[in-house]
């Protein structure tokens, strides 16, 4: 499948930022079945300084500055990519979870894909004894890792309510759990703490997904939002899980950046010199090939 992304971010000041620096990570990631075709990102106003780099797990990151004063700061980022993944096994199937819990910690190589990178706490996920106790009740002795993992995916799908007003981008995940509520970010970080208190390696992964509008709808431009979801090694490689959705990553899923938590990932952070208040609109659009350009409709917030 080929999609064509857009990812348009607005900021409009009451007063002029005199100042702004700022780090993106809005390229998709090449490779896992992947293929980028075309990339670009394109800010305004022109930034006076642009640097590219890669992080430590291979995140494309631009840092900017901007001296110009401006009342609105645009960010948008535009691709054309392909993906194909292969069909998964059952989840069923592979070596246990305690083989694989030993093997994460055995293994002697550091590179950025290795497991034990995502063994540990992280500033966004903390390890929680009630999520552990929660996550515990998957993984039975001498279970498969992944058919473990997917239940664990399957019960918080089924457990927690997707509301958008019930956390905030800084709500603890002691909080999201206790309430059984809250957005993409707060699932994945709930399933990641789970998996890494019984010593799994779990990931936090951030891209878009696939939605199709109602039925008889035509798709509305900037409808889509970005996702996020975990990828867990399993001991013979990392499989996405999406506990939002309760699925397997599939061609449904683009990603764009893979870290410890949220704070490795965000798509846009950094700091601005200024006073008064701002407003923010996203608008998101994955569009596979086939389909006709959307209709306009986003919202300021």
């Amino acid at each position: 499948m080929i999609y064509t992304l857009r990812h348009l971010t607005t900021y409009k000041y009451r007063k002029p930022v005199r100042y702004a620096r700022c780090t993106l990570r809005l390229d998709p990631m090449q490779g896992e079945g992947q293929t980028v075709l075309e990339s670009a990102i394109r800010v305004s106003p022109p930034p006076e300084s642009r640097t590219r780099r890669r992080d430590f797990f291979g995140t494309a990151i631009d840092s900017i500055v901007v001296v110009s004063p401006h009342t609105e700061f645009r960010v948008e980022a535009t691709s054309r990519i392909a993906v194909e993944r292969p069909v998964l096994p059952e989840p069923e199937g592979g070596p246990s979870w305690e083989a694989v819990r030993d093997a994460a910690v055995a293994r002697s190589h550091l590179g950025p894909a290795e497991p034990v990178h995502f063994l540990f706490p992280s500033p966004r996920v903390p390890l929680v004894d009630a999520v552990t106790d929660y996550a515990r009740e998957s993984f039975s002795p001498g279970r498969s890792a992944y058919g473990a993992a997917f239940d664990l995916m399957a019960r918080i799908r089924a457990d927690f309510r997707f509301d958008a007003k019930a956390t905030t981008v800084s709500t603890p995940l002691a909080d999201a759990f206790a309430q059984r509520a809250g957005v993409c970010q707060d699932f994945t970080h709930v399933m990641i703490a789970g998996l890494r208190g019984l010593g799994m390696p779990a990931a936090y992964v951030s891209g878009y997904l696939r939605t199709a509008p109602p039925p008889g709808r035509p798709r509305l431009r900037g409808a889509d939002a970005s996702h996020a979801w975990v990828a867990v090694w399993c001991g013979e490689g990392w499989i996405g899980l999406d506990p939002t959705n309760g699925v397997c990553a599939s061609d449904d899923h683009i990603m764009v950046a893979r870290g410890r938590d949220y704070a490795d990932v965000s798509p846009i952070d950094g700091v601005v010199t200024g006073s008064g208040q701002q407003k923010l609109k996203v608008e998101v659009d994955v569009i596979p090939e086939d389909e006709e350009a959307p209709a306009r409709a986003a919202s300021w917030v």
